[in-house]
């Protein structure tokens, strides 16, 4: 879609911009039933950017927004406001106060305010709707090679190296801590994971995602990563953690000798996952990529 987007915008000699909102419609209705986002505003910032976006429009999501008119969000937000010359959706997009707009309503409104309007079809992969419903149920199911085919990458989350509590160096293991901004993670667990923003190139590595069943109550999702034959400070620095092959779900220990062999196994099953696995050309693209 993207892609479409800017092949359009160069043939009209126009930049390419694309709008999103925050907080999302459904995690302002419904807080507690909202689906884990797939990245935060910076992730999702960051990557527009890196697939042509000159510009990305975030329309801040309240209450007195959601009661426009279908009629007053185009009127008023993407003809005042933007300047829309030409608008892609896709097949699916609804707009306005319950929902009313749909891509029938931009067509009538479009030959009358002259702008041009085109709908994207669904994009299928073996039969599958690429969504990011889809991209959810395969993460939340540790089929991570599935969802990087539905993604077209693998999938991330980005953010700074924060302190932590310093276990991980305490038993032998010492990880980084990376601050999230999801609203919840779409997946946990223990998984082999390469980390970008670090060096030139990808280095190999382990996390545990989840709440630490063994060592925390009723505790907050925490990202981890142990970086293979490093020793260097990260404090403060951001990285992109991509996640490649899930090993096993978190569970809970009885203790932290028990916990600790667990570990020394996740390190050695990850080492063996990168040993037998091709290598990639792909290098870090820096310490703000997403």
């Amino acid at each position: 879609m993207l892609a479409r987007l800017v092949e359009t915008a160069r043939a009209r000699a126009m930049p390419p911009c694309a709008m999103t909102f925050e907080p999302h419609p459904r995690e302002f209705f419904a807080p507690d039933r909202a689906p884990a986002r797939l990245t935060s505003l910076r992730e999702k910032l960051e990557l527009l950017a890196a697939h042509g976006m000159e510009r990305t429009y975030v329309c801040r999501f309240d209450y007195r927004f959601a009661q426009h008119t279908a009629e007053e969000f185009v009127e008023r937000t993407l003809l005042a406001g933007l300047g829309v010359r030409h608008l892609l959706i896709g097949d699916d997009f609804r707009f306005g106060a319950r929902r009313a707009g749909d891509f029938a309503l931009l067509k009538q409104l479009s030959a009358r305010l002259g702008f041009s309007v085109e709908a994207m079809g669904s994009v299928t992969l073996d039969g599958e709707r690429v969504s990011s419903t889809a991209v959810r149920e395969a993460l939340a199911a540790g089929r991570l090679a599935h969802a990087a085919a539905l993604l077209g990458r693998p999938y991330s989350i980005s953010g700074r190296v924060v302190r932590g509590d310093g276990l991980g160096r305490k038993l032998g293991f010492p990880t980084a801590n990376v601050q999230m901004k999801h609203n919840r993670p779409p997946l946990a667990g223990i998984f082999a994971v390469e980390v970008a923003g670090v060096a030139a190139d990808l280095l190999p590595g382990v996390a545990s995602l989840g709440v630490r069943p063994t060592v925390k109550l009723a505790a907050a999702p925490v990202l981890e990563v142990y970086l293979f034959d490093f020793d260097g400070d990260l404090y403060g620095r951001h990285v992109r953690i991509e996640f490649l092959h899930k090993f096993r779900d978190e569970q809970k220990f009885a203790g932290l000798a028990a916990l600790t062999k667990q570990i020394a196994q996740d390190a050695a099953d990850a080492r063996s996952f990168f040993a037998a696995r091709e290598p990639r050309l792909q290098k870090s693209s820096g310490a703000g990529s997403a």
